[in-house]
């Protein structure tokens, strides 16, 4: 598996990241603020492509060890992550 910095870069909604310059930010340094943001307030689009970037295990990872999400939000990643909705055509 490639590392995060030679896969393309994902196409998440620009209004989570309103405060950083997107042409500049680092993805894959990043990854906690992105997963944190798109599960909190991420379309299904920024869902499918945070996985696609980042993977289900990291993102899982980020999850559980988040002091910003809220026990409902870890709960509700740990289901939707293994849902048909999110990996429906």
């Amino acid at each position: 598996m490639s590392s995060d910095s030679t896969k393309k870069q994902p196409r998440i909604s620009r209004h989570l990241l309103w405060e950083y310059d997107i042409s500049t930010f680092d993805f894959g340094k990043s990854k906690r603020v992105v997963i944190e943001r798109v599960i909190e307030r991420g379309t299904l689009e920024d869902w499918r492509e945070m996985i696609r970037y980042y993977g289900e295990e990291q993102v899982l990872s980020v999850a559980r060890q988040s002091r910003q999400l809220s026990a409902k939000d870890k709960g509700f990643t740990e289901i939707f992550i293994h849902s048909t909705l999110l990996h429906a055509a």
